[in-house]
């Protein structure tokens, strides 16, 4: 059992340090493009980054320094505002990832159309506006937490490993009390399934589109070569940037209905490795996707990796 909690530990340090060093990267690509001259993708990639930053480090703190020592010095106020910080860094990602699926999609959908009707989320105002509302429902979502941990605070005294429980809503097998319950459901609604639910739909509607362009590709009689040229670069380069995003929404699909199942079917007081889990499953997308992203962009050309 030691030697599976070393290697358990050193998983997670290279999770971590892939995660910390892709979203690092992303966030810097795209401050080198033109911080002041941003699109609104970047601007979407820029907010998942950072969220998954803050998601990596917060987990950490709360997993290794609290959830794995016995020792009970930590102040509880301490573990409410960790609880409180991890849920935001989780519910950011999980936002950001929807606002990415759908942007891309409309971006995608009518390519004809969409000079003579720009999109709501191809204004910069509006991209910004959009992320601040996103961040901002995190917040509002995550709150709550002090509120439920002070009604179960009498049932958490008398756990003997740590103060923090290593369920955030404070449900044990025998005992959950009813704000409790509701928020828990509530939050599982709104901030996995209903998102699993969006993105998945709409990557089947981007995998729809791309499917129907292939088809439908047909040089237009009155376009030069150079002009076929240059719009024939640029749609390879749109379809390879969404290619990239299908394959970070098939993966956000794969780990939060893994989380899901895991957090509707098991108990985390008796389940003995809960919080590894659901670290390893809530780690894969934030660590994984900024390379994903960053290949489909751009920002790490294929070519050069093979010259290297």
């Amino acid at each position: 059992m030691a030697e599976l909690s070393v290697n358990l530990l050193g998983l997670r340090l290279v999770f971590s340090s892939v995660g910390l060093m892709g979203n690092t990267i992303l966030i810097a690509s795209i401050i080198k493009i033109n911080f002041f001259h941003i699109k609104s993708f970047e601007i979407f990639l820029f907010g998942l980054a950072a969220a998954n930053l803050w998601e990596i480090v917060i987990i950490n703190i709360y997993d290794i320094i609290i959830l794995q020592t016995s020792s009970t010095a930590t102040g509880t106020w301490s573990c409410y505002l960790l609880e409180f910080m991890t849920v935001i860094g989780e519910i950011n990602s999980i936002f950001f990832t929807v606002l990415i699926c759908i942007f891309r999609y409309q971006k995608l959908r009518d390519v004809n159309t969409r000079v003579n009707f720009p999109l709501f989320l191809d204004n910069i105002r509006s991209a910004w506006m959009v992320s601040g509302i996103s961040v901002m429902l995190s917040v509002l979502l995550g709150v709550p937490m002090f509120v439920i941990d002070q009604e179960s605070k009498a049932e958490n005294v008398t756990r003997n490993s740590s103060v923090c429980p290593p369920d955030f809503f404070h449900c044990t097998q025998n005992h959950c009390p009813v704000f409790n319950s509701i928020y828990k459901y509530l939050f599982i609604v709104s901030c996995h399934l209903l998102p699993l639910i969006i993105v998945t739909v709409t990557s089947c509607l981007i995998l729809a589109v791309l499917l129907s362009q292939r088809k439908t590709v047909t040089p237009a009689v009155n376009e030069t070569g150079s002009s076929q040229f240059s719009r024939k670069s640029k749609d390879t380069k749109i379809q390879w940037s969404t290619i990239a995003v299908l394959g970070a929404m098939g993966l956000f699909q794969v780990d939060w209905t893994i989380y899901l199942i895991f957090q509707l079917a098991f108990n985390p007081y008796e389940f003995l490795f809960w919080s590894e889990v659901q670290f390893f499953i809530t780690i894969s997308y934030t660590s994984i996707s900024p390379y994903m992203y960053m290949i489909g962009h751009n920002m790490i050309p294929l070519h050069s990796c093979k010259k290297g």
